[in-house]
């Protein structure tokens, strides 16, 4: 993940997590943001609605706007 963000590889690492393992240890903002790389809202945590979660992460917004546009190829599936 060279030139990746430090930002952008935390939450690709935590999607490909989600994806492969269905947990991961990172924060819940984290797994939310994941949640909207992966386009898997079963993984928003409970007691968040969508767009809830889609607010609670607003300062991550940008990062999975590029994660989405420029890294999906880091994400699972390969």
């Amino acid at each position: 993940m060279v030139n990746v963000p430090p930002m952008a590889r935390k939450i690709i690492e935590t999607a490909n997590d989600l994806a492969t393992t269905g947990r991961t240890g990172a924060s819940t903002g984290e797994i939310i943001a994941a949640a909207f790389v992966l386009d898997r809202m079963d993984f928003i945590p409970d007691g968040y609605s969508v767009v809830e979660a889609w607010d609670r992460i607003d300062d991550l917004q940008e990062i999975v706007r590029k994660i989405r546009s420029e890294y999906d190829d880091l994400v699972v599936p390969w």
